[in-house]
């Protein structure tokens, strides 16, 4: 008969074990996502993470030994990134046709994005290492992060204040523009990507091809006027 203990104690031993537990979760809960006819709630991100989470809580692992197997996924983000290029060659003449709107659309977004979280995190209550966190929390994690170091946050706090932007925008993103009753899959794409980055950009793509464009292209744009806004806009916000 198979010690289930004595198999956990072996696997857990091992990096593989959750690289492939996130592999599997996030497998599961695309499924899941994609049964729900992929609704906005059914988010796989959301999903892996409730799962992982629980995993974590139940075997008593710390994460310092989870991220050790599974930092070869956070590696690909990387990568991944660079893909988006490939729709956004496919796509460039509507790219090329709205330029200008992007621009002014991405100044304002970035604009309103670090200010509304800096002053409504002021008007709450909230310290200033939760403040300086919540600053950069619609660029895409490793630059958020990194502004957050600038700034002389936190920016492990950040990050999880990048992922839950990203997941309760992704959620939000859809049933929005429905209610606002914008047709327009560029714009929608573009608002998706340059609030809720690489999760929002990941819905935009399961909702249309050219959402999903934009939304990389806002992705980046945002996260490099993001790295240049925040330590400028700060001194105002906060003073």
């Amino acid at each position: 008969m198979i010690n289930f203990v004595d198999l956990w104690v072996y696997l857990s031993g091992s990096p593989l074990l959750w690289l492939t537990a996130t592999i599997v979760a996030y497998i599961v809960a695309d499924a899941i996502s994609a049964a729900c006819g992929r609704h906005p709630l059914a988010n796989p991100v959301l999903m892996s993470v409730v799962f992982i989470s629980a995993v974590l809580i139940i075997s008593k692992t710390a994460f310092p030994s989870y991220f050790a197997g599974a930092q070869f996924i956070h590696f690909l983000l990387g990568p991944a990134t660079v893909a988006l290029a490939v729709p956004l060659y496919r796509h460039l003449p509507e790219v090329k046709r709205m330029f200008v709107p992007m621009i002014v659309a991405l100044i304002v977004g970035s604009i309103i994005s670090i200010s509304s979280a800096v002053l409504l995190a002021k008007w709450l209550g909230l310290s200033k290492l939760a403040t300086l966190a919540l600053a950069p929390k619609s660029a895409t994690a490793a630059i958020a992060m990194g502004v957050a170091e600038k700034i002389q946050g936190d920016p492990a706090l950040t990050a999880v204040m990048v992922i839950m932007t990203g997941i309760s925008g992704a959620i939000i993103v859809t049933p929005l523009m429905n209610l606002l009753r914008l047709k327009n899959y560029a714009a929608r794409g573009f608002a998706a990507g340059l609030v809720s980055h690489g999760i929002g950009t990941a819905r935009a793509f399961q909702v249309n091809p050219l959402a999903g464009t934009f939304a990389g292209i806002a992705l980046g744009l945002n996260g490099v006027l993001t790295a240049i806004l925040v330590p400028l806009l700060l001194p105002w916000l906060l003073g």
